[in-house]
């Protein structure tokens, strides 16, 4: 029996009947429902619905898309992690021709073990992830539909452990020189340091000493690394691209990159923008681990706009895809510059 939460009638933001793409809640709302479709499409696989007994393609068809025929399948589990939609008759007012979205963590039997296992490598092992086969095939149907339709008409969007993968490819299409807009819901935030803002500490002063102690350490730990100049520097070279990241502060997943970016504005403020910049660019799990020396941490971003859900949600549901096409959702969009 199918959840009420996979079928578009009942949980879809059905609210949206005429699309109007100078929105940004319209632009959000359907990139959330693209990524839901392919979670959905999974789930008619793992269940056999086929033919009238599907569920995914209202996800896509109620905003004028279709599904190309290639999706994305991994190589270990045969899962959907991924699907194309072609828009079948691009607004003037949008240049969205192709959108490629990519589900997070599925627990069922087909999907749980490798899934967990790529999870697992986003904190531990990220060249592990970089090099996976979701990440390759990936990059390699995202760069065929730039070189066919250009990078401004293709959007990327991924949901929790589907953005990571959206995040690295679109990370590695900007060191091919394309700009692709990319839209990131409840990305993941790698980080061995607590989570201050979910622990019951409600002294700022302490707060604000510990993300100090974090950038002095990390920036320490970067000279001894010998960084890179600012000319081959990967984090510098990625300020042109700006994601949208739409984050929880509830969740703890994704929670982390709210003060990420606050501390950048309080170092600057306080006189340490230098500390500040060095810190905000490595992880201590990059400089620390040798094995991960060779890729550079992918969360951390020079730019972005920063989405946050002001509306009041409980843990257990922060780290919902619904909330973002949710016709009740309130937030607040800020543009982080390096």
């Amino acid at each position: 029996m199918a959840s009420r939460k996979q079928k578009f009638k009942h949980s879809g933001p059905t609210h949206i009947t005429s699309t109007n793409w100078n929105y940004t809640q319209h632009r959000r709302s359907i990139a959330a429902s693209l990524v839901q479709g392919v979670y959905v499409l999974e789930e008619d696989s793992q269940y056999n619905r086929k033919g009238q007994s599907a569920l995914a393609p209202p996800w896509w068809s109620s905003f004028d898309f279709q599904l190309h025929p290639q999706l994305l399948i991994d190589d270990s589990d045969s899962s959907i992690f991924g699907a194309i939609y072609k828009f079948e008759s691009p607004a003037p007012n949008t240049s969205c021709k192709y959108v490629v979205a990519f589900r997070g963590t599925v627990i069922k039997w087909r999907t749980i073990k490798q899934d967990i296992k790529l999870d697992l490598h986003h904190v531990f092992s990220q060249h592990k992830l970089q090099n996976s086969s979701r990440v390759v095939k990936a990059l390699k149907a995202v760069k065929t539909l730039v070189d066919d339709a250009g990078a401004a008409n293709v959007w990327l969007a991924g949901h929790s452990l589907g953005s990571l993968v959206a995040l690295l490819v679109g990370r590695n299409m900007v060191k091919m020189g394309f700009l692709v807009e990319t839209y990131l819901f409840n990305p993941p935030f790698s980080s061995l340091s607590i989570p201050m803002e979910l622990l019951l500490v409600e002294n700022m002063i302490l707060k604000l000493g510990a993300r100090i102690i974090g950038d002095v350490f990390r920036a320490g730990l970067s000279v001894l690394g010998h960084q890179v100049s600012q000319a081959d520097n990967p984090f510098i070279k990625l300020s042109g691209w700006t994601p949208y990241l739409f984050v929880n502060p509830k969740d703890p997943i994704c929670s982390q990159y709210v003060p990420y970016f606050e501390q950048r504005k309080t170092m600057v403020s306080i006189g340490a923008s230098t500390i500040g910049r060095m810190g905000t660019q490595v992880s201590v799990m990059s400089i620390v681990s040798s094995r991960a020396r060779a890729t550079e941490p992918h969360h951390l971003l020079p730019t972005a706009y920063l989405v946050t859900n002001l509306v009041k949600t409980k843990t257990k549901k922060s780290h919902k895809l619904a909330q973002w096409w949710s016709e009740s959702f309130t937030g607040e969009i800020e543009l982080q510059n390096f």
